[in-house]
Formats: structure tokens, C-alpha cells, sequence
């Protein structure tokens, strides 16, 4: 890993081999995410225009009278559809990050995750799509009453993800078992920031079974919010450096950041919510008798849904991502404050963990800035160890920006 002298004269750089791996690496992800959405866009394009809703739909009225039931017949259908459409660039991926050392997840396992994600996607999308399918069928502000009833959905997912979903695709065990003396650590980091966060909320997650990168974050809501450390943090990171990773998370955490996250989102689905309603209106309207669609309410318009879907997701990412980089720079700044008197240089060895992230992570230190607008849901890692360069408030007796003991 390269390493610098002081903080003051640092900048993310990588060796020459790693640096030609962050470049391929960055244009492979930036083709696939790029190209996989116009992909889809264009699939679902073409599968409209040839009618495959309709047919699906009049083979679900065949097999029943009830609009419930057709729904069950549907709803999978399309889902399915729209994960084989997904399957390909995922296998290239997955296997880009296999060559580059990123991922060691073998094939077995991975199929087993694509698998259970499936599944969950089959049992919750096709709920979803009946509850929505009746209230356009009742109800000419169906995008509302789905706004509404999103809200409570949002908050219960975020609840319930950490207990019932993740755990399905990996194993968590208590901190302070696995290694209680990170977790003494930690609890400095805590009481330096005036919280009480119990052991009981503080995980590590086997995660070297599948990267060989570290990792750490903060997940759930209320009583099932937790920080979880990934092992191969501790495998790979040396602790000052993972009292930085964790004090960012912790920022997560004291600056309430899930909840913020929340109340943004709910913003962002009520103006998009309306915007497809209006779109689907529009198109139903306009090519309806063309694509055999009767009405918005229509099981054959679920193909046309899921293309607004997938292209106001796509407009809408860089606002969302806008939002991300600024929670997670404002948890940067907090993390650097709260490891002030912890380690011996709190802004040398944010530098450091910085580094070693990009390093282990292969992260591109000179990224498109377009691409870092549309697709970075963090700044990139050059942008974050400069800002830990320059923040500094301590060296002129300023105040710090969110601990001021």
C-alpha cells in the first residue's frame, strides 16, 4: 500500500499495476451500469410494442375471472422477465470481479444468492403489484394512495431488512464475541461522541467468504438500527484505522442519517409517483389500441410500468446519489472529529484509511466527473482523503463541526 509521509502533502495515488486495474475496473463498471439500463429500457421497449402484455394478460384471464388471481399469474411473469433481462450483466460482473480480485464468492454461491433474491423478489414484487393494480382499477389518485401507503412500507422495510433479509445472505454474529478487544475499542469511539450504543448493536459480518475488500455500515431503523463491521475489516485494516471507518459510521448514526434518508425518499417518490402516473396516463392513451392496453389498470400495461419505472429511476439516480455524497461526506467529517484524541493523528490516519479503501477497493482516483454526478452514491475516495487533508480545525483553535468537546 502506498503511504505517504504526513497528511499534509497526501493524495490518493495507486502503484502502477493496481492503477491500470482501477482504470479497467472503473470503465467495466461504468460500461455495465450505463449499458445495462439501456438494455433494459430498450427490452422492455421492444416488449411492449409487440403485444407480450396483452398475451400474458388474456392467458391470465383465461386461467381465472378474478383480477387477483391474474395478478398471481402476472405479476411473476414480468418480474421474471425483468431479472433474466438483468441475469447477463450480473454474471459478467460477478465475473469481472472474480479476475480482479474484488469478489471470491464462488459460482455455487452466487447462484444461490441470485436465487433467494429472486424469490423475494417474486413474493413481495408480485404483492406489491396486486395492491397497486387494485387502487388504479379504484381510484383515479392511485399514485397518492401509493404514496401513502409507501411511506409505512419504507419504514417497516428498513426495519425489517437487517433482521429477516440480510441474514439470509450472510452471517452476523455479536462484536464483542468475535473480538472483544475492537469492541472495548469502539465503546471509546461511543462515549467520545456522548452515545450509548450497546454491544448488542454492533455486528461483524463474514463477508471474507465473499470479498477481499473491507467494508463497514450502519442499517435499520429503531430498535433494530445497528453498525456492522465487515470481518474483512479487521482482518486487513489496523485498529486506528478502524476506530476512522467506524467513526464514520457512527456519523451515520448520530447524525440520524437513515431518517433523513427516509423523509428524502418520501419526497423524491411523491413528485415521481405523480410524474408516472401521468406518463402511464399519456401513453395508455395515446398507444393504448396500438399495444392492446385497455386501461391504466390493465394487467398488459405492467410491461409499460415497468419501462417508466426503469427510466425514472434512471433520472431520478444523480438527485439521489447528489443526496448520498452528502450524507456520507458530512459522516466523513464527523468520523474524522470523533477519532480526535482517540488515535494519535486523527487526520494522518483518516488519510491512511483512505487510502488503503482505494487501494483494497481499487477505486479509480481520477473518475469522469459526470459519472461520479450520475452513478457515485460517495464522493469519490481522491475527493474524500483531500477533504481529510484539509480539515483541520483543531491546528487553528477552531470549533469542529458537529463535537465541540
Amino acid at each position: 500500500m502506498v503511504l505517504l509521509d504526513t497528511a499534509a502533502k497526501a493524495v490518493y495515488t495507486l502503484p502502477p499495476d493496481k492503477l491500470a486495474k482501477a482504470i479497467h475496473l472503473y470503465h467495466a463498471r461504468t460500461l455495465a451500469h450505463f449499458g445495462d439500463t439501456a438494455w433494459m429500457i430498450l427490452a422492455l421497449w421492444l416488449l411492449v410494442r409487440s403485444g407480450v402484455g396483452a398475451r400474458i394478460r388474456d392467458w391470465a384471464e383465461k386461467c381465472s375471472g378474478r383480477a387477483w388471481v391474474q395478478g398471481l399469474i402476472v405479476g411473476p411473469a414480468w418480474l421474471l422477465i425483468l431479472s433474466l433481462l438483468g441475469l447477463p450483466v450480473a454474471v459478467l460482473m460477478h465475473r469481472v470481479n472474480l479476475e480482479y480480485g474484488i469478489s471470491v464468492e464462488g459460482w455455487g454461491m452466487w447462484l444461490g444468492d441470485i436465487a433467494k433474491s429472486l424469490g423475494l423478489t417474486l413474493v413481495f414484487g408480485t404483492l406489491m403489484l396486486g395492491v397497486l393494480y387494485a387502487l388504479m382499477r379504484h381510484s383515479k389518485r392511485w399514485w397518492l394512495w401509493l404514496w401513502l401507503l409507501a411511506l409505512p412500507v419504507e419504514v417497516l422495510g428498513v426495519y425489517a431488512v437487517p433482521v429477516f433479509i440480510d441474514p439470509l445472505f450472510d452471517h452476523f454474529s455479536p462484536l464483542a464475541q468475535a473480538d472483544p478487544a475492537l469492541a472495548g475499542n469502539l465503546e471509546r469511539v461511543t462515549e467520545r461522541g456522548g452515545l450509548s450504543i450497546p454491544p448488542s448493536r454492533m455486528f461483524v459480518m463474514d463477508a471474507s467468504q465473499k470479498f477481499t475488500a473491507p467494508n463497514a455500515y450502519v442499517t435499520g431503523f429503531g430498535a433494530s438500527k445497528r453498525v456492522v463491521v465487515w470481518d474483512t475489516t479487521i482482518q486487513h485494516v489496523p485498529t486506528d484505522e478502524i476506530l476512522a471507518v467506524y467513526g464514520h459510521e457512527q456519523g451515520h448514526y448520530v447524525l440520524e442519517h437513515i431518517q433523513k434518508g427516509l423523509e428524502f425518499s418520501a419526497a423524491m417518490m411523491l413528485v415521481f409517483f405523480w410524474i408516472g402516473y401521468r406518463a402511464m396516463g399519456w401513453m395508455v392513451r395515446r398507444y393504448g389500441d396500438a399495444w392492446k392496453i385497455r386501461a391504466v389498470g390493465d394487467w398488459a400495461s405492467l410491461g409499460l410500468l415497468l419501462l417508466v419505472v426503469t427510466v425514472l429511476s434512471f433520472v431520478a439516480e444523480p438527485i439521489g446519489n447528489a443526496f448520498s455524497r452528502w450524507e456520507e461526506h458530512a459522516a466523513d467529517v464527523y468520523g474524522q472529529e470523533v477519532i480526535h484524541g482517540l488515535v494519535p493523528d486523527a487526520q494522518a490516519t483518516t488519510v491512511r484509511s483512505f487510502q488503503r479503501l482505494g487501494e483494497m477497493w481499487l477505486d479509480d482516483p481520477s473518475p469522469n466527473r459526470f459519472v461520479v454526478f450520475w452513478t457515485y452514491s460517495h464522493p469519490p475516495t481522491a475527493s474524500r482523503l483531500e477533504s481529510a487533508v484539509h480539515y483541520d480545525p483543531w491546528r487553528n483553535g477552531e470549533s469542529p463541526k458537529y463535537l465541540t468537546k
